[in-house]
């Protein structure tokens, strides 16, 4: 097997189309076809199951699709090294992060760009939507993860995933496989974001439409102290997986996805539309959104939907 056999395999297995994939592949029919055929052959099981609406991986294409995308990282990586082009690319880039997702992300970019573009200096602000806002129009960060923006101009906007909202309660109360009803938070105490997080906004709208009315206990612009009063009984909270993963892994919270009506956000990448973006930041960009990609496809963002390109 080959490069472009493996490619050709991880791109149909997220398409689920022969001739979607080709088009990405920039490959023929034909092409797509044969190299399919030749991976099932070395391989001697099938790779899809040719289905009315598509072709769905087999579990041998599972595990195949899995070990090529990490064949896939690799190579990248030992191209990344040893190209002169990517040491070219340098100078310090200023991120803004939603504190709801820096922990999950901050970390493993750095650690990427490290390998990718070492002459890169990262710089990372967190704080809630309305801080990262203001820093993005600013100017001192740029580009940023935010909500979704439709109201905001001069900004040059891509939408990245969609995110399924969870109620967070103190340990053992909620189980991630059952949806938890909006109707069941009335009267319910609640430790809510204040208002300069979007989130709050999201949160209340839904609420008034829903005609729930809850008892604020405590709002705090501190994510680490709404979670430590979640987790010590002062009331539950709502918040996006990603901003309590490690506690809810750790059995230090409990949680489980919003239902009836479900509630999500939608994450996006934003910059400045009336500044050009720097080598350096392009390069960063890049890698945050392959990064994100790559942990919702991997389930590793629990309650998160890929829409981005």
């Amino acid at each position: 097997m080959d490069i472009k056999q493996i490619r050709t395999l991880i791109a149909i297995a997220e398409t689920g189309s022969a001739t979607r994939a080709g088009e990405l592949l920039h490959l023929v029919q034909p092409a797509v076809s044969r190299h399919i055929r030749m991976l099932e052959d070395e391989c001697g099981v099938p790779l899809f199951e040719r289905e009315r609406h598509g072709m769905v991986l087999t579990d041998a294409g599972r595990t195949l699709v899995e070990y090529g995308r990490r064949a896939l990282r690799e190579l990248d990586k030992a191209r990344a090294e040893i190209g002169p082009a990517a040491h070219a690319i340098s100078g310090r880039v200023v991120i803004g992060l939603l504190a709801s997702v820096s922990r999950l992300l901050a970390a493993e970019l750095i650690a990427r760009l490290r390998i990718k573009h070492p002459n890169v200096i990262l710089g990372v602000n967190v704080g809630y939507s309305g801080n990262v806002m203001q820093w993005l129009e600013g100017g001192e960060v740029e580009l940023a993860l935010v909500y979704d923006t439709r109201s905001s101009t001069g900004l040059q906007v891509e939408a990245l995933l969609d995110e399924q909202l969870y109620v967070i309660a103190p340990p053992g109360e909620l189980a991630a496989d059952q949806p938890f009803p909006l109707k069941q938070l009335e009267n319910q105490p609640m430790v809510f974001p204040n208002h300069v997080h979007g989130l709050r906004g999201l949160i209340e709208h839904a609420l008034a439409v829903a005609g729930i009315g809850v008892n604020v206990v405590a709002e705090t612009n501190a994510l680490d102290l709404q979670r430590s009063l979640v987790a010590k009984g002062f009331g539950y909270t709502i918040l996006p997986s990603s901003a309590v993963l490690d506690e809810l892994q750790q059995g230090s919270l409990s949680g489980a996805p919003v239902g009836s009506p479900d509630l999500s956000r939608r994450v996006v990448l934003a910059r400045a539309a009336a500044r050009k973006p720097s080598p350096a930041g392009v390069a960063v960009a890049a890698e945050l959104v392959a990064l994100m990609k790559e942990m919702v496809q991997a389930g590793a963002w629990p309650g998160a939907t890929w829409i981005g390109r």
